[in-house]
């Protein structure tokens, strides 16, 4: 019996059909501008460094910069960067002039299009607008139902890519595992790059271990795109690329890699992952200063090579437990670390993307839950706009579960409505409204027409989620969480096989490039 009755209401007209009317418009597909939660909504809102602080800090990177620079840049580096101003001295360490860096910034892309295969999941990087998606490099497949770690292959990337393709709130794919079944570096790289743009039109991200890997890549690029001109005019692959060592390094073969991705026309993922404790100062405000620092030499780097050319801020410092010098991805510390990085990028108006969402817990679990819930919502309403690692990620980057991307999807929903924040206006304030309910009315809300209006563009509803009444929940037989995603995953396998590349460019690939993932005639 329900302890709180609503009352009668006279006005039988009005709720009339209210509850078939509330399940015909959750049936209806909405447009794109009215949906509860969509990409690029714009946070911002949270500020975990005070304006006091940011402007040390921003001294700070100017400071590192100028006093200390970085070393072992490969001698095509130094000339780009020496071009542009930057300073070579006797001990080999590139400085930068805090007239260098403000002139890159000025001058630097701020609006990024990261496009997709397909038009409509292209994503618009600029201000505060936040994107979620996948990155990492894990070694093993998470299997939930023996609760094991499987050695990661080929067929589990495009496997991810295909369930990514299926989920409204992950935006982008990164690269998540590692085939281990693929041993030659060369045939990694590109197989990696294929089964990512086989299993989803949404953008993607990849690394390349070599420079002489990527004129192939761009080959098979190119003939997916239709041609190299629309590659170059809608490049849908962007490169992840490590191009420091922390600390305040460069890395010289990774240097060499996005020299050629920024000649192909590749946008650049600058990604500098200090260890906090190991190889970024242990402080929080020290590791995020050290790693804006890496990645602002970085864009000089880019910008002396091709002025404007897209490049991502990828602030991603990690976080150890100092009692066993272990990564802690799921920490709150790695949320505010996170977040730190996303304001200060912000801070000086640039593309942000850094890491968050990253479980410790080993299984899709309470901590799991609780872990990536807390540190992706922190980098969300910090405005980031690039959030990698947010689905699918266990222990601490080593494990990837199929199943956490499904639930994640769900939990990516909650998160992205907490970005979006609180609409005022003199429709949602809905004084006239409460006139009609309280003066006129029923006395309650429940089948009203405002009620119904604001159903799907204001609420968003999870998929998975169980939202029913304990004497409901034993009704439907006690549905489990992971029961259902599991189910959801094998259905999603079973079925979604994505054909937006043509029989005939796959024939094409195939016959000019070593392509080791099956056909999808041969995978049903």
């Amino acid at each position: 019996m329900n302890r709180y009755p609503i009352p009668h209401s006279p006005r039988s007209a009005r709720r009339a059909g209210g509850r078939q009317a509330r399940k015909d418009l959750r049936s209806a597909p909405l447009a794109d501008n009215i949906r509860p939660v969509r990409p690029g909504l714009s946070g911002g809102n949270y500020k975990p460094i005070d304006d006091t602080g940011v402007a040390a800090i921003s001294d700070t990177i100017f400071q590192i910069l100028e006093e200390i620079g970085l070393s072992q840049a490969p001698e095509s580096g130094i000339r780009y960067m020496t071009d542009a101003g930057a300073v070579c001295g006797d001990d080999g360490r590139v400085r930068f002039s805090r007239m260098l860096i403000e002139d890159t910034i000025a001058n630097a892309a701020r609006q990024i299009t990261l496009h997709g295969q397909a038009p409509q999941f292209d994503l618009e990087l600029s201000g505060s607008k936040v994107h979620y998606g996948t990155a990492g490099a894990a070694v093993h497949l998470v299997d939930v139902e023996g609760r094991i770690y499987d050695e990661s292959r080929l067929q589990d990337i495009y496997d991810a890519a295909r369930i990514v393709e299926t989920m409204d709130n992950i935006h982008f794919f990164q690269r998540p595992m590692v085939a281990r079944d693929i041993s030659d570096a060369r045939d990694l790289d590109l197989n990696t790059l294929y089964a990512c743009i086989a299993g989803t039109q949404k953008h993607v991200g990849v690394s390349f271990t070599e420079a002489e890997y990527v004129p192939e890549a761009l080959e098979i690029l190119h003939k997916v795109a239709g041609g190299e001109d629309k590659w170059r005019a809608r490049p849908f692959v962007s490169n992840s690329n490590c191009f420091v060592v922390p600390p305040l390094r460069f890395a010289t073969e990774s240097c060499l890699v996005m020299e050629e991705v920024i000649k192909g026309g590749m946008p650049v993922l600058l990604l500098s992952a200090g260890q906090a404790g190991a190889t970024a100062p242990a402080s929080i405000a020290g590791a995020v200063a050290q790693a804006v620092s890496e990645v602002l030499a970085g864009l000089v780097y880019v910008n002396a090579m091709v002025p404007g050319h897209p490049a991502i801020c990828g602030t991603w410092p990690f976080v150890s437990d100092l009692r066993t010098g272990a990564m802690s991805g799921g920490s709150g510390e790695q949320g505010l670390l996170t977040s730190a990085c996303a304001q200060m990028i912000n801070h000086f108006g640039l593309p942000s993307g850094a890491a968050s969402g990253m479980a410790d817990s080993k299984m899709p679990d309470a901590q799991s839950g609780y872990e990536k819930g807390s540190t992706s919502v922190m980098a969300g309403l910090s405005g980031l706009n690039m959030v990698y690692e947010s689905a699918g990620m266990h222990a601490s980057l080593l494990g990837f579960c199929l199943e956490s991307l499904i639930i994640d999807n769900d939990m990516l929903g909650q998160v992205m409505r907490c970005v979006r924040g609180v609409e005022v206006n003199t429709d949602t304030l809905s004084v006239d409204v409460m006139r009609d309910v309280c003066i006129d009315g029923p006395g309650h809300y429940l089948g009203h027409d405002a009620t119904i209006k604001v159903m799907q563009t204001e609420y968003v509803y999870p998929e998975l989620a169980d939202r029913s009444s304990p004497k409901e929940w034993e009704e439907n037989n006690k549905p489990d969480l992971l029961q259902k995603a599991t189910a959801k995953k094998k259905k999603i396998l079973e079925n979604v096989f994505p054909d937006h590349i043509s029989a005939e460019t796959d024939s094409l690939i195939r016959q000019q490039h070593n392509i080791l993932l099956n056909r999808k005639e041969d995978m049903v």
